[in-house]
């Protein structure tokens, strides 16, 4: 045989059979096995600190259970939720509670982003300032603020009277017409750092190239907020709304150490309820873990309705728009 049919019988490397692969070669140059590898610790305690006691929760709702004898007792659960106005009050004022914390919290913490992204001499520390809060435990924060809401040598009480702005001490925890104004004010105190550092972070990302333009074209620090800034950072705004939308729904820890849901039912928002009904209180240490399971579906339910009925409207207003 010549060498030119040889060198012509030979496979070129393009004609050569592929080499078979299996799947555990393709996971492994594709990297799934490493991202596998790295999922796996949080879906395991995504298993075993969420989703268990979710279906925990289901188990009991059809019974008297109080930690150590589970009693089946049917629908009387759910016929006791329907009729407990206690219940339905504390859901009534955590909508209330809901309601003013946003519209206070969300503003406040967009106007001091705007303020502090200016790159003004000092704003580095008034950002740690106002973000310190959020990092102080609850409970370390009631037990401030009830110094600070003391009637008697309480600082706020003092400082009041010695502006001249009221002439008798306010009792703020234990009076219906201030108790609320109390838990709001620490409501906000604790959160309003954390939303402004992710606005802050929002307006970083927005070219100062369109800021420029705008100040040719002559525009005033009030037209640039609500032409540039605020549909720029429209995206990191829907964001924070839905936390801030959750987290007031869920807010209870400030509320137990300042006022305990006091006085009368007026702060009693309804997972503090829920808390009080599962863990028992200093006045009735019976556990009611069924009935409390219930009312914990039922107030996931609400969250999760208002939570739909937001996207819901932020997205009809994005097609508007």
């Amino acid at each position: 045989m010549s060498t030119y049919d040889k060198e012509h019988l030979q496979l070129r490397p393009t004609d050569r059979p592929p080499r078979p692969v299996n799947k555990k070669m393709r996971l492994k140059e594709s990297g799934g096995l490493a991202a596998g590898l790295m999922l796996t610790p949080s879906l395991i305690f995504l298993c075993i600190c969420s989703i268990y006691p979710f279906i925990w929760i289901f188990r009991y709702i059809g019974y008297n259970y109080n930690g150590f004898v589970a009693r089946p007792v049917g629908f009387a659960n759910f016929t006791r939720m329907f009729s407990d106005t206690t219940f339905w009050n504390s859901v009534v004022t955590t909508f209330e509670y809901a309601f003013w914390k946003l519209i206070i919290i969300i503003p406040l913490a967009l106007i001091m982003a705007v303020l502090l992204n200016q790159k003004l001499r000092g704003s580095s520390f008034f950002r740690g300032a106002f973000f310190m809060p959020t990092v102080i435990a609850t409970s370390i924060s009631g037990m401030i603020f009830t110094f600070i809401f003391a009637t008697q040598n309480g600082i706020l009480n003092n400082i009041m009277q010695t502006v001249g702005l009221m002439g008798t001490p306010i009792n703020w925890l234990m009076d219906q017409g201030y108790a609320m104004e109390a838990v709001m004010i620490l409501s906000v105190w604790a959160g309003f750092g954390n939303y402004m550092l992710y606005f802050v972070t929002g307006m970083t990302s927005i070219s100062e190239d369109v800021y420029e333009s705008s100040r040719i074209d002559g525009a005033n620090a009030i037209q640039t907020f609500f032409k540039i800034t605020l549909p720029m950072l429209s995206p990191v705004l829907k964001v924070v709304l839905m936390l801030a939308i959750t987290g007031a729904f869920k807010d209870y820890e400030a509320i137990m150490v300042l006022t305990n849901g006091g006085p009368g039912s007026r702060t009693n928002v309804m997972f503090l309820y829920i808390f009080k009904l599962i863990f028992g209180t200093a006045d009735n240490a019976r556990m009611q873990i069924g009935y409390g399971a219930l009312l914990s579906l039922m107030a996931a339910v609400i969250v999760g309705a208002v939570t739909i009925i937001y996207n819901l409207v932020a997205k009809r207003l994005d097609d508007v728009v």
